[in-house]
């Protein structure tokens, strides 16, 4: 089954708050470093602090999760037609706002950009508005699906 078009321009107000830490941080940093050193700013609120940050700062790709998560409210969906089984994840881009640090509260509004079908695959572009719970802008994620055909 293929997914509803219609859905793209279907939006979703600002999910759960994410709570940032320190421990999620440096657990993303180290599992994302490829065996290398982990940059100090990530681990050390010291470090980050004398870079301008107000306590250890994410890496540019920690809101992955935050991101996926808030993706799932439209995969999820019955509506949407999509076969979770079926997904691959083809693209993923973020436009940083500012680095996400420890103690931040964080929350995603979902919308559906665009639906398209190409080769019996249907390809979905997701944009997630990733801000504080106070609405001060942090990140835009970018993720593209990839829903294979039968």
């Amino acid at each position: 089954m293929p997914v509803d078009a219609g859905q793209a321009g279907r939006t979703w107000p600002p999910g759960e708050p994410f709570e940032v830490t320190r421990a999620a941080i440096a657990a993303f940093a180290a599992a994302t470093a490829g065996g290398g050193p982990v940059h100090p700013a990530h681990t050390d609120p010291e470090v980050a602090r004398s870079l301008g940050h107000a306590d250890v700062v994410a890496p540019p790709t920690f809101l992955v999760g935050l991101a996926q998560a808030s993706d799932a409210r439209f995969v999820e969906d019955p509506s949407s037609g999509v076969d979770f089984s079926r997904v691959v994840h083809g693209e993923q881009r973020f436009t940083h706002h500012r680095p996400a640090v420890a103690g931040d509260r964080l929350v995603a509004a979902l919308t559906v950009q665009s639906v398209r079908r190409m080769a019996g695959n249907d390809l979905v572009t997701t944009r997630n508005e990733i801000t504080t719970v106070d609405g001060e802008p942090v990140c835009t994620s970018t993720s593209m699906l990839v829903v294979r055909g039968e």
